[in-house]
């Protein structure tokens, strides 16, 4: 099973992050085989806000201590961790920095499929229930600096879409270079 992980920094952790920043990538190093991307968030000027991660694990209990054994998490680096079944879609692995972007259902709702928004994105995946049945939203790993067509990749008019709610963060890939 699929399993998108985000953990979202805490104010004012970045040099807690700095410090750490190879106890986290020894811990992710053990995943890297089941890892379909991964990679820190930032915000405009360079602070970091998250780190991403999109792993492969047997249920949702491995992917509870996966979140919550990283060691940024057991330090206290993190406020909270987002953890959701997906079906993510690798699609172009040689996308370099760009933007994460996030959207929430106004509700669940009976998930079937949910279709690649456009073919030039890094990453695309739904965001489910433990169960997969439900949708929650959707996650996708926009390229490029464009933030302007990174915030249209999803509608934020529940009237008019499907999502109520949309977050977009800076992002660039992650782990050993």
């Amino acid at each position: 099973m699929q399993f998108f992980c985000y953990h979202r920094d805490r104010v004012g952790s970045t040099p807690l992050r700095a410090e750490m920043v190879e106890q986290h990538w020894a811990y992710m190093d053990r995943f890297d085989a089941a890892m379909a991307a991964r990679g820190p968030t930032f915000a405009d000027d360079d602070t970091l806000t998250g780190s991403v991660h999109v792993v492969d694990l047997p249920d949702p209990v491995a992917a509870r201590a996966f979140a919550f054994d990283e060691p940024c998490y057991q330090a206290g680096a993190y406020r909270d961790v987002m953890i959701r079944r997906t079906r993510w879609r690798r699609l172009d692995a040689s996308g370099g920095d760009g933007f994460l972007v996030l959207g929430f259902t106004a509700r669940p709702e009976p998930y079937d499929d949910l279709p690649v928004p456009r073919s030039d994105l890094i990453g695309f995946g739904p965001l489910l229930s433990d169960d997969g049945t439900r949708l929650l939203g959707a996650a996708a790993l926009v390229p490029g600096p464009d933030a302007a067509a990174a915030w249209s990749l999803l509608d934020a008019d529940p009237a008019a879409g499907r999502f109520a709610g949309v977050e977009v963060h800076r992002w660039q890939p992650g782990g050993r270079r």
